[in-house]
């Protein structure tokens, strides 16, 4: 793969300064790196459900990203160059430091990783050790939720339990 087809395929951070909330992936899918979209499948309920729990006032298709840091959210991956499913993206490197670098200069007051496979490469730890909703503070960290992925090939784990946690506690 060239270097332009890898700036091409990876999603570009959608961040700015002391946004309310950003939502961090584990990497592109195939889909959503082809179209530069973040969340893109149409089998993923990300986008109907932030509107579902009122973290946006409409609904939201994939092409909008950009428009949600207008309210305030940002979006990322730990994995930047990898695209499709986790076995296959994650060959291409996580940059957890970059990550942390990133948070820390950009300052969000919530962090929500969408699976529990980004918080286990985040904080080291096994997935089956990762529990969803509110994880426990961190001095030099902001509000971090762990969400169940709502890619539709997590379709087994979805709850929308920690959804809703993390809309009472952004828009509170």
């Amino acid at each position: 793969m060239t270097d332009a087809a890898e700036r091409r395929d990876r999603l570009p951070d959608q961040l700015a300064p002391n946004l309310r909330l950003v939502f961090v992936g584990t990497a592109a899918s195939e889909r959503s790196a082809a179209t530069g979209h973040y969340y893109a499948h149409p089998g993923n309920r990300f986008w109907p459900t932030l509107h579902a729990i009122g973290l946006t006032p409409r609904l939201y298709q994939p092409h909008e990203f950009a428009a949600l840091l207008d309210l305030g959210i940002g979006f990322t991956d730990l994995c930047k160059h990898g695209a499709g499913m986790d076995h296959i993206a994650l060959k291409q490197g996580v940059d957890v430091d970059g990550f942390s670098a990133k948070m820390r200069r950009y300052r969000p007051r919530t962090i929500a990783f969408t699976s529990k496979k980004a918080a286990s490469l985040f904080y080291g730890r096994p997935t089956s050790r990762i529990t969803f909703g509110r994880q426990p503070e961190r001095d030099d960290f902001p509000d971090v939720f762990v969400l169940a992925s709502p890619s539709g090939a997590a379709s087994g784990t979805w709850t929308l339990r920690p959804w809703l946690e993390l809309a009472a506690r952004v828009n509170a």
